[in-house]
């Protein structure tokens, strides 16, 4: 059997992979709107048009998405950085003085942000310590203009200024 890797180590070499940064948002049980920054979001399918999103079951955004019947991913801009940060604290007002607003089927879609993408859950993977949310994709937008916000090696980057 081989030896695990400590946290630390394994934290340090995916740091190493430059990600986009996201946050996932969801409406609650009680019709809140809850969300959350990950940098875990991938494209899965081109046919079906499929995205992924993995979730930690601490992550206050969890139970939220267990019950929801669909999420929004919002891709953020270079210059939304204090967004992320927002969404990345246990904070129970994230929402409060950000512009937002719900589609007519329930998605929770943040102001500004490079683009976003609308999904129906098809399904639920655990996967250790977080769950792998999988989505089809049923609506979107995106800017015309603007620069993805990346995190590098536990920071931003701003790919504008690179």
């Amino acid at each position: 059997m081989t030896a695990a890797i400590d946290p630390d180590n394994f934290r340090r070499l995916c740091g190493r992979f430059a990600t986009g940064v996201t946050i996932v948002t969801a409406i609650d049980a009680d019709g809140f709107p809850c969300g959350i920054t990950a940098n875990s979001f991938a494209s899965v399918s081109l046919d079906p048009p499929l995205v992924s999103v993995a979730i930690d079951h601490a992550a206050t955004i969890y139970p939220a998405m267990r019950q929801a019947t669909g999420f929004a991913v919002n891709i953020l801009e270079a210059q939304q950085e204090t967004l992320s940060r927002r969404f990345a604290e246990g904070l129970l007002d994230r929402f409060d003085g950000v512009g937002w607003r719900r589609t007519i089927d329930d998605q929770v879609i943040l102001d500004g942000t490079l683009a976003h993408l609308c999904c129906e859950k098809q399904a639920e993977i655990a996967a250790g310590d977080h769950t792998i949310f999988i989505g089809r994709v049923t609506g979107g937008d995106a800017a015309e203009h603007g620069h993805p916000l990346l995190h590098y090696r536990g920071g931003y980057v701003d790919m504008a200024g690179a």
